[in-house]
């Protein structure tokens, strides 16, 4: 897995998806949580067809904090089953993959 990560969850509200994205950065496990919304979710939920407007959070961060992301969010998030994944981030420019590792650092971590 890269060192480098961005993580998407949706959320029902925009207050809650400013809530998960302001936790996640005090507790240092991302640098940076971009929020997009609302969009319109279609899906299987219980075996019905359902349909929702969410709120979506982007969260790059360190490979090494997405046992806590995940942590936080199942703790904090109203959905049953929240949406928890993540892609590599294969390539970015050496200044920014820099700063996400300075700042996406566990308090214990840090220096």
């Amino acid at each position: 897995m890269s060192e480098y990560i961005e993580v998407f969850t949706t959320i029902s509200s925009k207050k809650r998806a400013f809530k998960i994205a302001d936790s996640l950065l005090n507790l240092k496990l991302a640098a940076c949580v971009q929020i997009g919304g609302p969009i319109k979710s279609l899906y299987w939920w219980k075996g019905k067809r359902e349909k929702a407007s969410e709120w979506i959070l982007t969260i790059k961060t360190m490979s090494e904090n997405i046992d806590g992301i995940e942590a936080y969010i199942k703790k904090n998030h109203p959905y049953e089953v929240p949406e928890i994944i993540s892609r590599e981030i294969a390539w970015g420019s050496g200044e920014y993959l820099e700063w996400i590792k300075k700042n996406a650092r566990k308090r214990n971590e840090r220096p």
